[in-house]
């Protein structure tokens, strides 16, 4: 079954040293849930994005209208610092290994929105599930809880950590 929809993409060049992918994907759909622009990332990042709908998004959605139908993604590769702060290190983002998710619609046309929906009790309960799956198949998961940066979506990346998974 191929879980992973989207196509391989020749290398991306950094503008800024750091920045740049060589062996880059651009990815449209995990799991049978489109993306809501096709996301440039590589392949470790689209496999634990595949990993997080498959075991995350779905037990967390379960049937509530009617199932995932599409991630909302604000952000995926750019080359940039972290939080585009001048002088930071360059992004996970800059690296083709984040993507930035702001909701999760349904079948039914609603939405899970990460800002609206994170201090909400029935969506709350959802997303704050969604986002503890995330720990695992990526190495830093960041949300409303983490930063002012990240009130309306949720961070994943695949870096690695010696000290395991980052997540706030």
């Amino acid at each position: 079954m191929n879980e992973i929809k989207g196509q391989e993409i020749s290398a991306v060049p950094g503008k800024i040293s750091g920045c740049g992918i060589s062996s880059p994907v651009r990815v449209t759909e995990v799991s049978g849930v489109k993306l809501s622009q096709a996301a440039v990332m590589d392949c470790t990042t689209a496999k634990a994005l595949n990993s997080w709908v498959r075991n995350g998004v779905f037990p967390a959605v379960g049937r509530l209208g009617g199932g995932p139908s599409s991630l909302r993604v604000v952000a995926h590769y750019a080359c940039r610092t972290r939080n585009n702060k001048r002088g930071a290190k360059i992004s996970e983002h800059g690296k083709g290994r984040a993507v930035d998710i702001a909701g999760i619609r349904l079948k039914n046309g609603a939405e899970l929105s990460v800002l609206r929906g994170w201090r909400d009790p029935v969506q709350g309960k959802v997303l704050k599930k969604m986002h503890k799956a995330a720990c695992g198949p990526f190495g830093t998961v960041l949300g409303p809880n983490a930063d002012k940066y990240h009130q309306d979506h949720f961070h994943f990346d695949t870096a690695r950590y010696r000290s395991g998974a980052y997540c706030r």
